[in-house]
């Protein structure tokens, strides 16, 4: 099949495409930015190229990667947002669908279900997040962008037929949070393993299943994160007591952690549950919390990627 593959330059780019090409698949990579797996340079929100890119690679379906993302809100107007993440979205679903495809995989964020309330953790629980959690109200451009062009996908499906399959995935990103500095970043992540948190890997393999499944999906939309080890009636404990909650989980983890110099989660504001890709896409996150501290244990490399100097290609190259 001939992909065409957006954000082929990106983080989650340079894992995905070579999946792809390992089963078969001949990828176009289109990206604002030069990459080793990047074919044509330029940007979704240009119409004429995309349509140039269809006619030229003969492409039999999309993975859209490419976006603007939360850290770009200090770099780039809220138009650019919407150019790229809107505009760009509806330039590709009419390609495709034009072009008669049967799927397209949209990389969408769990980020467009926090609201402010949620952001700022002001329930006295954890708030246990699903596909069913609304209504949604997203607190920046990126969220509101990216909510806007799941919509455009599910109304490709309902007017057009083309079966579409979107992916809020949780985070994935090497750098260290932009807003959190309080622990260290692979402590950071090693903790959101446990509920908002899944490895570049398993986002790239997210895509795969999906590509894979759309025909029989029709239209879904799918948290993808690692497999959380809560349930919805430890909420209340999350909130108040993580650390004794985790322990019961992993009676091993606060000992690992130690000898580490991490420190576990006093408090969770949030879980997400992504067992609907797993019922439905047949899909599962290799990557939890439990193989984190079995390579602690084994004293492993961690499994996940942390890297504080990341700097996204757009930004090396200059690109817009």
């Amino acid at each position: 099949m001939h992909v065409l593959l957006t954000g082929s330059s990106g983080w989650l780019g340079r894992f995905l495409a070579p999946l792809l090409r390992a089963r078969g698949d001949v990828v176009v990579g289109l990206d604002v930015a030069p990459g080793a797996d990047t074919d044509v340079i330029g940007s979704v929100a240009d119409r004429a190229l995309i349509d140039r890119v269809f006619a030229d690679h003969g492409v039999e379906a999309v993975i859209h990667a490419g976006a603007l993302h939360k850290p770009d809100i200090v770099r780039y107007p809220a138009r650019a947002f919407v150019d790229v993440n809107v505009s760009g979205t509806l330039n590709l679903l009419e390609a495709a669908t034009a072009a008669g495809h049967d799927r397209f995989v949209f990389t969408s964020t769990t980020s467009l279900m926090i609201s402010n309330a949620i952001r700022d953790e002001l329930a006295d629980h954890a708030v246990w997040l699903d596909e069913t959690s609304g209504p949604l109200e997203p607190r920046n451009i990126y969220g509101v962008t990216k909510l806007a062009a799941e919509q455009l996908c599910r109304l490709a499906h309902l007017e057009k037929g083309l079966n579409c399959v979107v992916l809020r995935t949780s985070r994935f990103f090497p750098e260290d949070d932009d807003t959190h500095r309080i622990l260290s970043g692979d402590n950071m992540k090693a903790n959101e393993l446990l509920h908002r948190r899944l490895t570049v890997e398993d986002a790239a393999r997210a895509h795969l299943a999906a590509l894979d499944r759309a025909p029989q999906i029709g239209f879904g939309t799918f948290i993808v994160s690692a497999p959380t080890p809560f349930d919805r009636g430890e909420c209340a404990a999350l909130k108040h007591d993580a650390a004794t909650v985790i322990a019961r989980h992993f009676p091993d983890a606060p000992a690992l952690y130690a000898a580490k110099g991490w420190e576990l989660p006093n408090s969770i504001g949030r879980v997400y549950d992504a067992a609907l890709a797993e019922q439905v896409m047949h899909f599962r996150c290799e990557t939890d919390f439990g193989k984190l501290l079995g390579a602690l244990k084994a004293s492993d490399s961690l499994p996940f990627a942390h890297d504080p100097s990341y700097i996204s290609p757009k930004e090396v190259s200059g690109a817009a």
